[in-house]
């Protein structure tokens, strides 16, 4: 059985270690908005919207600043898995702090589009917002899940992947992926090919879903479909615990939604970001089969692109003689001297 290999403890290089982190706990308080009660959303948004000052303040203080009871910020802190709000506050201002470290060297920008942005501004913007959701869902990351689905998928007899609309284009970026380096699988983004790929997978057989609200009906009836078969089946949102956290195995994605890159556009490099993960991953623990089918894919098509001699004899292809009787012989011979050492 291929598994991928673990380091002992996970220790970073010391250049890595200097490294600020993102705020772990805002992006965890972030994937489980959507599942909170309507008062604890009011406390989860005022933590993600100012962390700092919710580390500064007293219990009584946030309740109050949420219009809402002690015992809720309480029940809110237990909900996204603190003992209490002592807890939290002192995660906060560590990570607080980490940020303000991090944000030395660095302009921090608002990730909406506003009206009156210039087009240098709009581009700042959209660069800053995907560049962050790379690295917070890289540091969201939980590496002992994506070990477990990398050893299921290493195994599997086949990999079935579901996703509609947007996410369906990182399915098949995915499966493309995957067939590069021999594994079988497929992409199916239609309801009822979907439902008809899940039934006839199996044990051994691995089944991954990928929505960003985790809410999508047909993706997550595919996934449950192929968990009643048996197949193992992974998750990929940026919602643990919306419908499709049932799965074996949630990755989570940690992907910001605003005016212009809702759903369809936050959502797809933080996705891509963990489908990249899975396939260099693949590729380690099966090194040499995978650089083998690299190799073999990569001379398979390299006919079909245009090299660089092809491309010289095109543009240096003659014109046509149409000054008077001369030949079109391509001959340089016949052309002027003083563009003779020019080409």
């Amino acid at each position: 059985m291929a598994q991928i290999p673990k380091s002992s403890g996970e220790t970073s290089s010391p250049s890595e270690a200097s490294a600020s982190p993102a705020p772990n706990t805002v992006l965890r308080i972030r994937s489980l908005l959507p599942s909170l009660a309507p008062a604890e959303q009011r406390v989860a948004q005022r933590v993600i919207d100012d962390p700092e000052r919710a580390a500064a303040s007293s219990i009584t203080q946030l309740a109050k600043d949420c219009a809402t009871s002690e015992a809720t910020v309480i029940r809110f802190c237990r909900t996204i898995d603190f003992t209490g709000y002592r807890e939290l506050r002192l995660a906060l201002a560590t990570e607080a702090g980490q940020a303000r470290g991090a944000r030395t060297n660095t302009t921090e920008l608002a990730s909406d589009i506003n009206p009156d942005d210039t087009l240098l501004t709009v581009v700042q913007k959209i660069a800053y917002t995907d560049a962050r959701a790379v690295e917070e869902t890289g540091a969201a990351m939980d590496v002992e899940v994506l070990r477990e689905v990398i050893d299921a998928m290493a195994n599997a007899r086949r990999v079935d992947v579901y996703g509609v609309g947007a996410s369906a284009f990182v399915g098949a970026d995915l499966q493309q992926k995957l067939h590069r380096i021999g594994l079988t699988s497929f992409a199916w983004s239609d309801a009822h090919v979907m439902l008809t790929s899940a039934a006839l997978l199996g044990e051994g057989d691995v089944a991954i879903g990928i929505s960003h609200s985790g809410t999508t009906i047909d993706t997550v009836q595919a996934l449950t479909e192929a968990g009643r078969q048996g197949a193992k089946t992974v998750a990929i949102t940026n919602f643990p615990r919306s419908p499709i956290g049932f799965a074996d195995h949630v990755l989570t994605t940690a992907a910001r939604e605003t005016t212009f890159r809702s759903g369809a556009t936050a959502s797809r490099l933080a996705q891509l970001t963990v489908v990249d993960c899975l396939f260099v991953g693949l590729a380690q623990i099966r090194y040499t089969d995978s650089r083998s089918a690299l190799e073999n894919t990569y001379e398979a098509v390299r006919g079909l692109r245009l090299h660089d001699d092809r491309r010289r004899r095109r543009s240096e292809k003659p014109a046509k003689n149409v000054t008077g009787g001369g030949t079109d012989r391509g001959d340089h011979s016949s052309t002027d001297s003083s563009k003779g050492n020019d080409d």
